[in-house]
Formats: C-alpha cells, sequence, structure tokens
C-alpha cells in the first residue's frame, strides 16, 4: 500500500494521460496525496525563499513572510479549482470538484522534485552555473503546465482545442471573482469606515 501510495504520483507524472486515466477510472488517485504535494509546494516555495543560494536569490530577507506565500500558493489553488469546476460544469465536463482537485494537485509534483532539490545545490553553483539552476526551474514549470493540462483535459474528457478553451475561460474566470472580491472589500471598508466616522461624530456630539 505504501509502495502504491509514492509509485503512483511518480508514474502518474511520467505517464500523464495513463496516470490520470488511473486516476479518474480506476480510483488510484488519493485526494489526501495530493493536498500532501501542495503542502510540499507551499514548504519547497518558503524554503527556496529562504535559503537559495544568493547568486540566485533576489529576495530581500527582511520582506519574507511565511504566511504570505502560504496564502499566495492555496488560493490560486483553490480559485483555479473553482473557477474551472464552475465554466466546466457549464461546458458539459465529466470532472468532478475532487477530480479537479486531485488533478491540479499532482501536477504539482514536479515543482517539488525539481526545485527543492535545486534549492540546495544553488549554494554551491558559480555565476556561470545559475543558468543551468533557472533552466531546470523553468523545465519544472513547463512540465506542471503539460501535466495540468493533460489532467483537465483527462477528468472532464474533453478534445485538446475544448481543453484550452475552457482552461482559457478559467484564467477569465479567476481574473473576475479577484476583481469582485477586490470591489466588495473595497467597498466593505468604506462602508466601515463611513459608520465609524458617523459613530464618533455622534458621540463627540452628545
Amino acid at each position: 500500500m505504501k509502495q502504491d501510495f509514492l509509485k503512483f504520483p511518480l508514474h502518474l507524472i511520467v505517464r500523464p494521460f495513463d496516470g490520470f486515466w488511473d486516476m479518474k477510472y480506476e480510483g488510484k488517485g488519493k485526494m489526501k496525496v495530493s493536498l500532501l504535494i501542495l503542502l510540499a509546494v507551499i514548504l519547497t516555495t518558503i524554503l527556496q525563499k529562504q535559503f537559495a543560494g544568493f547568486l540566485v536569490n533576489m529576495v530581500d530577507p527582511r520582506s519574507l513572510n511565511s504566511l504570505d506565500d502560504l496564502e499566495f500558493t492555496i488560493l490560486p489553488f483553490l480559485l483555479f479549482c473553482v473557477a474551472n469546476w464552475s465554466i466546466t460544469t457549464l461546458m458539459e465536463g465529466e470532472g468532478k470538484f475532487k477530480e479537479i482537485v486531485m488533478a491540479t494537485g499532482y501536477a504539482l509534483l514536479p515543482i517539488v522534485l525539481i526545485n527543492l532539490p535545486m534549492t540546495l545545490i544553488s549554494r554551491f553553483m558559480t555565476q556561470e552555473e545559475t543558468a543551468f539552476y533557472y533552466l531546470l526551474n523553468s523545465i519544472a514549470t513547463v512540465w506542471f503546465v503539460i501535466l495540468l493540462f493533460v489532467g483537465i483535459m483527462t477528468v472532464h474528457q474533453y478534445t485538446p482545442a475544448k481543453t484550452v478553451l475552457t482552461m482559457a475561460l478559467t484564467v477569465i474566470a479567476m481574473g473576475f471573482v479577484v476583481f469582485i472580491a477586490t470591489l466588495a472589500f473595497s467597498l466593505g471598508s468604506q462602508i466601515y469606515w463611513f459608520i465609524y466616522d458617523v459613530y464618533r461624530e455622534i458621540i463627540f456630539r452628545t
């Protein structure tokens, strides 16, 4: 059981079409594994910002905030899953919300497998070797995007063209949600301060 727990994610990122098919139809994927991968991405991001070699680390140590890393990883993850589920529900997608979360989580694995060891290796790199660091980080990102594309296509049983369309609409929906949330927060803040000012005015006059 433990062997399958470790073996399936590695099988999926190497053979994504078979892996995501097995996840959807053979029940091999586990929600807890996808969430553990998400947690590992958060830890990788924190460690990368704090311990990457000075030649590749442009982050000011005084501005480091692990809560920000937590927020800016989990929120986009959840926002993507909700937006994709909303769009694909309207476009006859077969994927369930749970499957979207699992597919997205599993797709993040290359970021952990590549970026985490590269954080350690970067501490011993010379200036000429930093290009190798950036190359592997880029490979991890491209690998993630490919896996996410295949995962969404498989769980919803879409054609490649329809997957591209739904992914684009998902990004638009994410932007719309962020805009509405920002607008609501701004209006709520203004209403709060208006009520607070009125309250203070009443107190001072009585």
